[in-house]
């Protein structure tokens, strides 16, 4: 097949975990022998990091006297040039991972069979993001998912929900996968006290990082490694054991996750209105061997029985109400490691790609 694969709004960079996985997507593709291009329409990172390689339609943002109105002039002139460049590439199928209606979006759909790609439950999201853009979110996403020939799933809870649901377009669940051999295997720290890493990006409420907070207080003798971070809104004091190590990628990452003896996962996916998820993050950890605690359903994980995989409720209160646990666990896991081949064939990407091709090939033949 000859495949376009779309993102919009964001820079995809390398350092970041979509942006991987935009990358991985596109080698495993071409490795199966199809013809794949990225186009991306995008607003330049400040720090001018590497990105997933492809054609880039950049766009400005700045507000002035006549507000928003010159960065969505720019946002729809960028997409315009966007949607003219996949037209001369006269793809066979057109995947693109859901982003927030721009005009005009609407037509990307004549020119080939187009796949969604579905990781949140975007109406809940956006709800959390302020009126403005949940009451716009609502009155244009129908024009995506009305336009959309099938639709790729995270998550089966995502699969099952009325607001997809309601659209009657054909789905598959293909969860998050990573390319396992290529994430570093890393040996057990030796911490004099257990170290908790923590992964998440400002600005996300479903994240829950405040959590932290409570934990670091009642158990001192843990250290909580925090990456993404460098404050926390509306906390008045850190804890000197809940380090905030501020946006990191690369090596000094890997620095930080080398010594951690347990990773946990996003702590308040209630917020969004959902209980399972399959996180690029938390496949990343486990794929190095760190011990994982699951604050939510993994759609890959759920079944899978290890003494090195701790399972807490997805409610407002978990981390006072299982602190006891998540510090039992960190103690129990010092020095310990995950058997990489133990989840090996549920997160890898090698199987999940080919499922996701097969289901590409099905909409791109109806």
């Amino acid at each position: 097949m000859r495949i376009a694969i779309l993102s919009l709004h964001w820079p995809r960079t390398l350092a970041s975990g979509v942006g991987r996985k935009f990358q991985r997507q596109i080698t495993a593709w071409r490795g199966l022998g199809h013809e794949v291009q990225f186009f991306s329409h995008l607003h330049f990172p400040p720090d001018n990091a590497p990105m997933v390689a492809g054609e880039y339609f950049p766009y400005t943002l700045k507000s002035g006297p006549l507000g928003l109105l010159p960065s969505e002039l720019s946002r729809m002139r960028a997409l315009k040039e966007m949607i003219a460049a996949v037209q001369d590439y006269r793809p066979d199928v057109i995947y693109l991972r859901w982003s927030m209606y721009v005009y005009p979006l609407q037509r990307l759909f004549a020119i080939a069979p187009t796949v969604l790609e579905i990781n949140t439950n975007d109406v809940e999201e956006h709800r959390l993001l302020g009126l403005v853009r949940s009451s716009y979110n609502r009155l244009t996403r129908a024009i995506t998912l009305g336009g959309a020939s099938g639709i790729v799933y995270a998550t089966r809870e995502l699969s099952e929900l009325d607001v997809f649901q309601s659209f009657h377009k054909p789905g598959v669940v293909i969860s998050n996968s990573i390319e396992v051999d290529s994430v570093p295997c890393m040996p057990a720290p030796d911490n004099r006290h257990p170290h908790l890493v923590f992964i998440g990006t400002p600005g996300f409420a479903w994240h829950g990082v405040e959590k932290l907070i409570p934990l670091a207080q009642t158990f001192p003798d843990i250290v909580i490694d925090v990456i993404g971070y460098d404050h926390i809104e509306g906390a008045d004091r850190i804890p000197d054991n809940l380090i905030l190590h501020g946006y990191q990628v690369g090596e000094a990452c890997d620095r930080i996750l080398a010594r951690a003896d347990a990773a946990i996962g996003t702590l308040a996916l209630h917020r969004a209105g959902l209980n399972e998820a399959s996180p690029l993050k938390v496949r990343d950890c486990v794929s190095r061997g760190i011990p994982i605690i699951l604050p939510f359903v993994d759609t890959d994980l759920d079944s899978l029985q290890s003494d090195l995989i701790l399972r807490i409720p997805n409610t407002d209160d978990n981390t006072r109400t299982h602190g006891g646990q998540i510090h039992d666990f960190l103690l129990k896991a010092r020095g310990r490691r995950l058997a990489r081949e133990l989840t090996r064939e549920r997160i890898d990407s090698r199987v999940k790609e080919q499922q996701r091709l097969d289901f590409l090939a099905g909409i791109a033949r109806s």
